[in-house]
């Protein structure tokens, strides 16, 4: 891969199940890569956030809302790190309807150089856009599928269902003015691709007869006209 993209650079996002001296060793070793971890809560950490834990409870008090406050710190452990790494965590308390304020401290151990929230927001937490995709292959595509006896035919079941995930990335994108742009893709499936409709045969051309009307007929038209279709 470095040879095919030189310049590339490959960005890791890990629970903290994966946050083992082994892994960061060989993140730490590796220089086109950066990392994000997740780091389990402990009594060192705690005490390091202590401060920051403090001014948030004390804004949550005010506001009355869910509070947070973004720092770093050096952190490393007495035996299995052979140095400090650089520890970035959101001090944050929340609060939810007749419950009491929780605290609810955040670690990362990350090299990225930019600052703890912008780490934080835009970089860690969009793991969790990535795991909803995953979902969507397994519950919306049913990627799990692979029902054949042979190896080969199963892994070519796979690749046509990512391609059609792909096809069906093409759709949501095509319908980000309307009400659809963040539906999943059950959801468009449901709408756009389960339509029953009247196939007529002859010798020159196969015609569907679209019914005409349905619940999203509108929004399927302009989806059909974004991606080609001639109107008349």
């Amino acid at each position: 891969m470095s040879n095919a993209f030189p310049k590339a650079r490959i960005r890791v996002r890990l629970d903290g199940g994966f946050a083992s001296p082994e892994v960061l060793d060989f993140l730490d070793c590796e220089p086109k890569v950066e990392y994000l971890v997740n780091l389990a809560a402990n009594a060192v950490l705690k005490r390091k956030v202590k401060s920051a834990m403090k001014r948030s409870r004390h804004a949550s008090e005010i506001s009355g809302q869910t509070e947070h406050v973004y720092g770093e710190c050096r952190y490393a452990t007495k035996k299995t790190w052979p140095w400090k790494r650089r520890i970035i965590y959101k001090a944050e308390v929340v609060r939810a309807a007749n419950k009491e304020p929780k605290d609810n401290p955040r670690f990362v151990v990350t090299n990225l150089k930019q600052s703890p929230q912008w780490i934080y927001e835009k970089t860690y937490c969009q793991r969790g856009d990535v795991e909803n995709r995953i979902k969507e292959l397994h519950d919306g595509m049913q990627i799990g599928r692979t029902s054949c006896s042979n190896f080969l035919a199963n892994t070519f079941r796979v690749l046509l269902t990512a391609a059609a995930y792909v096809l069906m990335q093409e759709m949501r994108l095509h319908l980000a003015p309307t009400r659809h742009a963040r539906a999943q893709v059950s959801t468009l499936r449901e709408h756009f691709l389960k339509l029953g409709v009247q196939v007529v045969v002859s010798v020159r051309r196969i015609v569907l007869h679209l019914p005409r009307s349905f619940p999203y007929l509108a929004t399927f038209h302009r989806l059909a006209l974004s991606l080609g279709a001639q109107s008349g």
